[in-house]
């Protein structure tokens, strides 16, 4: 069978693109009462150890929350459910995630991923070695500083409370006001948490899940377009599939990690067909030879480390480079 490519791919993708409803629902309620479940033990456990650990274990589920709503915004499950449409509109305010902002930003990070001279509105910024020797040293240090591992790791300040809230707002106030809606319910929340349950209520109900949750979920989405493999293209030599599969990676986890982040590491595929359930990525990749050869990551601190390091795009090589590759290049 000789392998698809370009339309003909895509179209086989959308065998399966169809949700179980009944499924979609109970992946969604089910991590909302596990949260739930995970957020009450964090503030009642009488052992702190056993608070914290509760928190961090929180932490895990908004990364679920968050992917299940991202998959709600493609419209992959819940689809025309106005009930669905409420709650994932609720849902987006609470995890600092407005959907006037996400779906503007992800819809264009989509048709735009990979793209050298394009937007990177919903991306991390990927300049090239050339284009980085000709920046001043400002911009040299707005870059980095945007693709700097601890911005990475404070993802719940920079990038969701930054990014997907303060600049919408601020850039324009009438198109974003669920953007101030998220702002102020998530001050008004740390306010009352701490008036009546005090300042470690506020860290273990609050701070430390929004924490490992936003930091974990801003490096999966860096990580997803920047390993050592990765391909980036001018306009010219741009396409849809290849966008996916050469430009998005397949991060290898276990059955522990992938229910957690609800098989968001099947990345290729997602960016094949956005409209593909989550739950449903795996069958698509047993289903198609095409998408069985992907180019890999993990979440092996070696892995981790190897990606956070990648800074430039070198042209003539065709690869991520580090900062000190290149000096070597540039001198």
């Amino acid at each position: 069978m000789s392998q698809r490519t370009g339309k003909e791919l895509i179209l086989a993708t959308r065998e399966f693109a169809h949700e179980y409803k009944l499924r979609s629902w109970v992946a969604v309620l089910s991590t909302f009462v596990f949260l739930a479940a995970c957020l009450a033990g964090s503030v009642l456990l009488p052992i702190l150890i056993g608070r914290l650990l509760l928190s961090v274990l929180a932490g895990l589920f908004v990364v679920r929350i968050f992917v299940l709503y991202h998959d709600h915004q493609h419209h992959a499950i819940l689809d025309r459910s106005k009930l669905a449409d409420g709650l994932m509109r609720v849902l987006g305010i609470f995890i600092m995630t407005p959907s006037s902002i996400w779906t503007h930003s992800h819809n264009t990070h989509h048709a735009k991923n990979s793209k050298l001279r394009s937007t990177h509105i919903g991306s991390y910024p990927v300049m090239t070695v050339a284009r980085y020797k000709r920046s001043s040293r400002k911009e040299r240090l707005k870059y980095l500083a945007i693709r700097h591992p601890l911005t990475i790791a404070l993802g719940y300040l920079t990038v969701f409370i930054g990014s997907m809230c303060i600049v919408p707002l601020m850039n324009n106030p009438k198109k974003h006001r669920d953007a101030l809606y998220a702002l102020v319910i998530h001050v008004l929340l740390y306010a009352v948490v701490i008036y009546w349950l005090g300042w470690l209520a506020a860290l273990c109900l609050m701070t430390i899940p929004f924490i490992v949750g936003s930091g974990l979920g801003a490096y999966l989405f860096y990580s997803q377009h920047n390993f050592p493999t990765v391909t980036y293209l001018d306009e010219d030599g741009w396409t849809y599939e290849g966008a996916a599969l050469d430009s998005s990676s397949y991060c290898r986890m276990g059955s522990v990690m992938n229910y957690f982040t609800a098989n968001i590491g099947y990345h290729h595929i997602h960016h094949l067909n956005s409209k593909i359930p989550y739950y449903r990525l795996p069958d698509a990749m047993a289903g198609m030879p095409e998408l069985q050869a992907p180019k890999t990551t993990s979440l092996q601190p070696a892995e981790v480390l190897r990606c956070l390091r990648l800074k430039l795009w070198d042209v003539p090589q065709q690869r991520m480079v580090t900062l000190a590759e290149a000096a070597v290049i540039a001198s």
